[in-house]
């Protein structure tokens, strides 16, 4: 331990230097014990932007403790095989691993963590839990303990909206590709949140997750809901919980074809996980059209990987991943290639910050390919799915729970839960032809015409793209 090292440093000696020794997390971990979950997360803030040359020296020798941050260029075009993510705030304090389940049980200090209420040493501070504008604030929606919701004087509903105008939202990736013989934008249709669920809300879920994977070991859930293979090679072990539906990534014993298998039964969706389905709606996050109705739970360890796949269409569009514990980079392409295990590469690499929210749709979702290499360190996501009603298992029953969530700011029609209320939309032309046959100056019909509404004055908050997505190359996996 590097606190050793300091104790029996004299008051001689150059601190500075002992420091200068130390990596990020170990200088986080000295500076910051017995630290509550806002000062640890302040400070790891700081030491972040101290590296990254963020932090004006002038504030540093006036001893403020106001962080004076410089101005960060913002891009999202992919540029020499990546794509650029400054303003979602995403980049990573430690690129140190952690140990890695060794015994095939979760990891024991995630359990001290979550007593201490301290986020994960690989989390983005920012990504994880921001101090500016109220991210930190919790919700009575049922992600966490009533206990731990403290009354600030604020109602739920303006709790919930602060929390809803803090959520980050990139929506402009992209990466242009030959296919088909056209240059094609292969990431249209993909968008990442962040700031949807905060530290201890990650916690309260990874929490839920390791407790699954305890009751699915004593053999407590269905047979196909849990699944932990022997890992026999660097990128084949990692542990999977599908809820909702059984999903059959290959042809099976039984002669199951890729793709829902309507006649197995998984246990329904966790209370928590429903939880998660109704705030993303809410958040417009997911549109009130597509509803998850199903998820699955990937547990990796160091090195565990998934291969290049396109989501099979018994789930439709769009579909989204929750990632935790350690930040890592997805990749997209239409082609991607396998180095070895756990290798891939590809023209674009998108980061997920830990408590993002990854939406897949359009040519995001069925003409580019995706993947995620080796991971540095132990990582959970949540992958939610809407079934197609055709392919839905025999004896699934729709969750009532599930029905009818309103997306903050909507008055919903009462005939359809999931129809959001077009804005009016007046054409502009035959509006502006009326309104110049009535205008005797030209001056008048320029002041009048700049009132009319257009198709794209007034986009809906959250819209998604939910035409009919285009089929992928019959030659591409599904998954």
């Amino acid at each position: 331990m590097m606190t050793g090292a300091i104790a029996t440093t004299s008051p001689g000696n150059d601190y500075m230097g002992v420091l200068k020794s130390m990596d990020p997390r170990e200088i986080l971990e000295v500076l910051s014990d017995g630290f509550c979950l806002n000062c640890h997360s302040l400070l790891k803030t700081r030491i972040h932007d101290l590296l990254n040359g963020k932090v004006s020296k002038k504030s540093l020798a006036n001893g403020s403790s106001k962080v004076v941050m410089q101005e960060s260029q913002q891009s999202a075009d992919v540029t020499h095989g990546s794509v650029s993510n400054n303003n979602l705030e995403s980049e990573s304090l430690d690129q140190g691993k952690t140990t890695s389940r060794s015994n095939g049980t979760p990891e024991s200090d995630y359990a001290t963590r979550v007593k201490k209420n301290v986020p994960s040493p690989n989390s983005s501070p920012t990504s994880v839990n921001s101090h500016s504008g109220g991210s930190e604030i919790l919700l009575n929606d049922g992600l966490v303990k009533m206990s731990s919701v403290m009354d600030n004087g604020l109602s739920e509903e303006q709790k919930e909206q602060i929390r809803f105008s803090n959520v980050g939202r990139k929506k402009n990736f992209s990466c242009v590709e030959r296919v088909n013989g056209k240059s094609t934008n292969v990431l249209e249709g993909l968008q990442l949140h962040t700031k949807v669920f905060n530290a201890q809300e990650q916690n309260k879920i990874v929490e839920c997750v390791y407790n699954l994977q305890n009751v699915g070991r004593k053999g407590q859930l269905r047979e196909r809901t849990y699944s932990e293979p022997k890992k026999w090679m660097r990128g084949k072990g990692r542990v999977t919980m599908q809820f909702g539906c059984c999903y059959n990534y290959a042809v099976d014993k039984n002669g199951n074809p890729p793709g829902i298998i309507r006649d197995e039964q998984v246990d329904p969706l966790p209370p928590l996980f429903k939880q998660m389905i109704k705030r993303m709606v809410r958040w417009h996050v997911l549109p009130p059209t597509c509803i998850p109705n199903s998820c699955i739970v990937n547990i990796y360890d160091e090195g565990d990987c998934i291969p290049p796949h396109i989501d099979h269409h018994d789930f439709l569009r769009p579909f989204c991943t929750v990632s935790f514990l350690t930040e890592c980079n997805i990749l997209f392409g239409s082609n991607l290639k396998i180095i070895g295990p756990g290798e891939f590469s590809g023209p674009a690499s998108i980061p997920l910050p830990v408590g993002s929210v990854l939406v897949l749709n359009g040519n995001g979702a069925d003409v580019a390919k995706h993947c995620l290499p080796g991971v540095p360190s132990r990582r959970i996501s949540i992958t939610f799915r809407k079934m197609d009603d055709s392919k839905m298992p025999y004896k699934f029953s729709p969750d009532p729970e599930l029905m009818g969530i309103k997306p903050l700011g909507y008055l919903l029609s009462n005939k359809s839960p999931y129809q959001q209320p077009q804005p009016r939309v007046l054409d502009y032309h035959s509006a502006a032809k009326s309104t110049r046959s009535k205008l005797s100056t030209e001056k008048e019909y320029e002041s009048k015409a700049s009132f009319i509404i257009g198709k794209e004055d007034f986009p809906p908050l959250g819209s998604l793209n939910l035409s009919s997505p285009s089929r992928a190359n019959k030659s591409g996996s599904r998954q």
